[in-house]
């Protein structure tokens, strides 16, 4: 694990898209295809803008998975992740290879299937994650399963995650947030290579600290990616503000940028 602390969610976006762009460019250069998988949420925009605008992505030779997505929910709501996706990522660039989304509005149970099938097929170089206020990775909610194999579950989403919708807009009420979701499960985010987890601001910064602080607990979703070979945080001040200086000396490589 490693940590990265920038200024601003600017910055930290940047560099996380641009870190993103370049493992992705390595793995089309040893297997000639990539295998990723995308985060949706407020703290992927400035890292999916980044990804998004690298030149050197042969982007006809990526494959693309992505996280989680309320069952029952239509694409065309504003808090559809598969719409979040088409909108502010695919339409900005050619064709990719191959883009599975989890589509919640058919039956959930033949979706996870589906999914399951196909992402063991593919192995993933590169995934994007973002971490929940409640902690989630994904839509793992606080107690996650850590322990089931299956590649996508079908979840309940709890009272704070639900919360955090509104909050960021993508509701008007707790009542309209869907209470389960389709979410890769927490073992199959771990096998891959490389994770890249972005989370910016101040609403989070209770949930980094215990995802890197506490010891590892399902209590604590994201505490899981302490024991991931190949994880970076980037985080800006805000979110990092409560971490304590013994584990930022011990942990991290720490970028102060001004905002470009």
């Amino acid at each position: 694990m490693e940590i990265k602390i920038f200024d601003n969610a600017h910055q930290a976006g940047k560099v996380a898209g641009a870190s993103a762009a370049y493992l992705i460019y390595k793995a089309i250069e040893t297997n000639n295809a990539a295998n990723i998988i995308l985060a949706t949420g407020t703290s992927q925009f400035e890292t999916l803008n980044q990804l998004a605008s690298e030149k050197n992505v042969d982007w006809g030779k990526v494959l693309m998975f992505h996280l989680d997505e309320y069952v029952g929910l239509p694409i065309m709501h504003p808090a559809s992740f598969r719409k979040y996706l088409q909108e502010r990522f695919l339409s900005k660039l050619p064709p990719l290879k191959a883009t599975y989304f989890v589509n919640g509005e058919t039956d959930a149970i033949a979706e996870c299937k589906r999914l399951g099938d196909l992402i063991t097929r593919h192995p993933i170089d590169v995934a994007l994650v973002g971490i929940g206020e409640n902690g989630h990775l994904a839509f793992n909610d606080p107690p996650a399963d850590f322990e089931t194999e299956q590649p996508y579950i079908i979840v309940e989403l709890d009272a704070q995650c639900r919360k955090q919708q509104v909050n960021e807009g993508w509701f008007a009420s707790i009542e309209e947030v869907p209470d389960q979701a389709i979410s890769m499960s927490v073992k199959q985010i771990l096998k891959s290579k490389h994770i890249i987890c972005s989370v910016p601001g101040a609403r989070k910064a209770n949930a980094v600290k215990n995802s890197i602080q506490q010891q590892v607990n399902n209590l604590y979703p994201a505490s899981i990616l302490q024991w991931h070979p190949h994880c970076t945080f980037y985080l800006d001040k805000f979110s990092s503000a409560f971490l304590t200086p013994d584990v930022i000396g011990q942990k991290t490589i720490s970028h102060n940028h001004e905002e470009s």
